[in-house]
C-alpha cells in the first residue's frame, strides 16, 4: 500500500492490521511534506510564538520555549504523555492506530519530515508493537497518552510487545534492526496530537459489525425456519413502502434463505396468523442496525482521511484549531453500541423462543434430546443469553454525554470517545458471543425437525457447524461445542467485510 496516493477505506485498514499487508510512503506525498515542513522551519526562525513549535502544551500554552530547548520540548511531550493505564490494546488495533498516524501525517498538514511518517510504516513492515495501554484518553486534543507509547519507541523509548509481554525498547529494537531518530521542532506533538486511537479501534468495529449483521441475519433466517416462521413478513412489498435502505437489503438476504425450504412448505397453510416480533421483524431491527453501521463507516472513513493534529499547516499558514477533537467519533461510537446491544436483545429473543416450550412449536423442551427433566437441555445457554444482553444495557449508556475539563481548563469539553470505543469493542463482544448461542441453538432445533430439511442455504450454513456440536442425547458438558462454534463465528467476523450488502440491492 502506498501512503498519500488515495483515501483509506476500512477495508484496507483491515489488510494491514490484521494480515501485514505492507506500506510505503508514496513518492508524490513527500514532496508534499517537505514543503509543509519548510513552512515549520521558517516559523522557527522567527520571534512569533506558535502553539507547539517554541511554545508549551495544553495549558503551558503561552510559556515561550528558547531555541536551545525546542528539540527537548519534542522528546518531553512524549515522555510526559504516556501516561496510559489498564490492559494493552491488542496487536491489531495498535496496528490500526500505527497506520492511520501515518496516513494523516501524510497528508502533508502537519509539517513533519517524510523520516517520520517513514519509521512509521517500518513499525508496520517489520512488525513492531508498541505496548499500548487502553485507558488514559479522553479524546479531546485527540488519543494523547494511546499515541504517546506508540510515538516513544521511533525515538527509542518507551516498550514493545515481545510475545504479548511488555519489553523495554532500548533493549530489544537491535532485534528488528530499527534505529531511533531524534524528533525536531513539532514532531513530538504531532505525534500525539490526533484522533488515530478512537478511529482505529471503531474501524475494525465497523468491519466486524458489517460481517456480524450479515452473519447474524443468516443464523436469524435459520431460527425462523425450524421455528415455523412465515417468510410473507419479508416480502419485497414490504421494504418498497417503507423507505429504509438497511431494512430491503436485509429482507432480500431473508427471501434467499428461505427458498425451496421443507420446513416452509410443512406449514404454508397453518392457522398462524402473524409471527412474533423477533421473527416477523428481523427486517425492521437488523435493517435499522445496518443503517447506523453505514452511518458509522462514513463517519470513521471521513476521519482517517483527514487531518487532524493542531496546530495545521494549510499553504503560508500555521493554523491553531481544534481538529483533534473526537465529537464526531465519539457520537458515532455510542450510537453503534447502542444499536449493537438492541440487535443482541433480538439475538436473545430468539434464544429463548428455541428452547422455551411455551413457544417452540413442538420442538423438544428446551432442546433437550433425552428424558425431560432428568435433562435439562439447553435451558441455562438462554441465562447466559440474558447476562450478556444485562451487560451490554450497562455499556451502552453514552460516553459522550459526560465531560470532565483538562489541562487546567484550557481543555474544557472534552469527547470521551475513546471510552464510547472501548466499551463499544465490549459490546461487539457480547453479541458476537450471544450469536454463536443462537447458532448452536438452531444448529439444534434443525436436528430435532429432521427428517424435514430446510433451504438450500440454511443446509450449507447447518453443515458448517454440524460437526462441531456433540451428538449428544442426554445433558453432556457443552463448553467444548461451543468453544468450536464461537471460534467459527469470530472467523467469520474477522475478515475483511466484502461490501455484501450490494450483492441485495
Amino acid at each position: 500500500m502506498l501512503l498519500g496516493e488515495h483515501d483509506l477505506d476500512v477495508r484496507e485498514l483491515v489488510k494491514v492490521a490484521r494480515y501485514n499487508e505492507q506500506v510505503l510512503l508514496a513518492p508524490s506525498t513527500i514532496e508534499r511534506m517537505k514543503a509543509s515542513r519548510c513552512l515549520v522551519e521558517r516559523i522557527v526562525g522567527s520571534e512569533k510564538p506558535v502553539y507547539g513549535v517554541n511554545t508549551g502544551f495544553g495549558a503551558f500554552a503561552t510559556v515561550k520555549i528558547p531555541k536551545e530547548r525546542l528539540l527537548s520540548l519534542q522528546r518531553n511531550i512524549l515522555l510526559s504523555h504516556a501516561c496510559g493505564v489498564g490492559e494493552a490494546l491488542a496487536e491489531d488495533v495498535v496496528r490500526a492506530i500505527i497506520l492511520t498516524r501515518a496516513h494523516t501525517l501524510a497528508l502533508g498538514h502537519s509539517g513533519v519530515r517524510p523520516i517520520v511518517v517513514e519509521k512509521l510504516c517500518e513499525l508496520l513492515n517489520k512488525s513492531i508493537v508498541p505496548y499500548v495501554p487502553s485507558k488514559g484518553s479522553v479524546g479531546a486534543s485527540g488519543d494523547l497518552a494511546p499515541l504517546a507509547h506508540i510515538a516513544l519507541v521511533l525515538i527509542g523509548e518507551g516498550e514493545v510487545l515481545i510475545n504479548g509481554v511488555p519489553r523495554p525498547t532500548r533493549e530489544v529494537l537491535h532485534l528488528f534492526n530499527f534505529e531511533p531518530i531524534q524528533l525536531l521542532e513539532k514532531e513530538g506533538l504531532s505525534l500525539v496530537n490526533g484522533t488515530q486511537a478512537m478511529s482505529a479501534c471503531l474501524a475494525l468495529v465497523i468491519n466486524d459489525a458489517l460481517n456480524l449483521l450479515r452473519f447474524s441475519t443468516e443464523v436469524a433466517a435459520l431460527s425462523a425456519d425450524v421455528l415455523f416462521a412465515s417468510p410473507d413478513a419479508y416480502d419485497e412489498a414490504v421494504a418498497k413502502t417503507r423507505r429504509h435502505r438497511g431494512q430491503g437489503i436485509v429482507a432480500r438476504l431473508l427471501r434467499e434463505r428461505f427458498e425451496g425450504s421443507e420446513l416452509r412448505a410443512s406449514h404454508v397453510d397453518c392457522p398462524r396468523v402473524q409471527d412474533p416480533y423477533s421473527l416477523r421483524c428481523i427486517p425492521q431491527v437488523h435493517g435499522a442496525v445496518l443503517d447506523v453501521l453505514f452511518f458509522a463507516k462514513k463517519v470513521v472513513e471521513d476521519e482517517i482521511n483527514s487531518v487532524t493534529d493542531n496546530p495545521i499547516v494549510y499553504g503560508d499558514r500555521l493554523i491553531s484549531q481544534g481538529n483533534f477533537h473526537g465529537e464526531p467519533l465519539a457520537l458515532a461510537a455510542d450510537f453503534l453500541c447502542i444499536a449493537l446491544t438492541d440487535l443482541g436483545n433480538m439475538v436473545e429473543r430468539r434464544i429463548d423462543r428455541l428452547l422455551n416450550p411455551k413457544l417452540n412449536e413442538g420442538l423438544p423442551p428446551f432442546l433437550a434430546f433425552g428424558e425431560a427433566g432428568v435433562n435439562s437441555g439447553f435451558m441455562i445457554w438462554q441465562y447466559t443469553a440474558a447476562a450478556l444482553c444485562n451487560e451490554n444495557k450497562v455499556l451502552s449508556h453514552p460516553a459522550s454525554v459526560d465531560t470532565i475539563p483538562t489541562s487546567g481548563f484550557q481543555e474544557d469539553h472534552v469527547s470521551m470517545g475513546m471510552n464510547a470505543c472501548l466499551k463499544l469493542m465490549k459490546v461487539l463482544k457480547n453479541v458476537e458471543t450471544l450469536l454463536s448461542i443462537e447458532l448452536m441453538c438452531a444448529a439444534r432445533a434443525l436436528q430435532a425437525r429432521r427428517p424435514m430439511r430446510s433451504s438450500k442455504k440454511n443446509e450449507e450454513l447447518f453443515s458448517q457447524v454440524e460437526d462441531l456440536l456433540e451428538p449428544a442425547s442426554d445433558d453432556t458438558y457443552w463448553q467444548e461445542s461451543f468453544r468450536k462454534i464461537e471460534r467459527f463465528v469470530e472467523q467469520k467476523l474477522k475478515v475483511v467485510h466484502t461490501e455484501w450488502w450490494t450483492e441485495y440491492e
